[in-house]
């Protein structure tokens, strides 16, 4: 069971990803945007971040960035989703130190899938 902060601004996609990590057993913090996600990831020890790309202020792009340049969190890996399916949008995303970047929409499978990619 892991610690997971995750970000997500949709209404929809954030009731999914409380599903998902409540019935895989994870203990999580969800929150709204990006500001906030980073003050949780300096307040609390996290094994992992889950962030949107797409949220009002700081988008996950912005957060990952900062959070990989922390030495506090730099070593937690981050999964980004996103409904930015490009190519340069993962190559942007993994240039800004994401583990995992997985397009929306996704499945409970897939997103467990890169869960257990980042911690093995």
């Amino acid at each position: 069971m892991a610690k997971i902060l995750f970000a997500e601004d949709s209404d929809t996609d954030y009731a999914y990803l409380s599903d998902i990590l409540t019935t895989a057993s994870h203990q999580f913090v969800g929150v709204r945007n990006g500001e906030e996600a980073e003050a949780h990831a300096r307040r609390e020890k996290f094994d992992l971040f889950i962030l949107d790309v797409i949220m009002p202020g700081k988008n996950g792009f912005q957060v990952c960035r900062t959070l990989k340049r922390d030495p506090q969190t730099a070593g937690i890996p981050v999964i980004l989703t996103t409904s930015k399916d490009a190519d340069s949008d993962k190559f942007w995303g993994e240039k800004q130190g994401a583990d995992v970047y997985i397009t929306k929409p996704f499945s409970a499978a897939q997103l467990l899938a890169a869960i257990d990619k980042v911690f093995n």
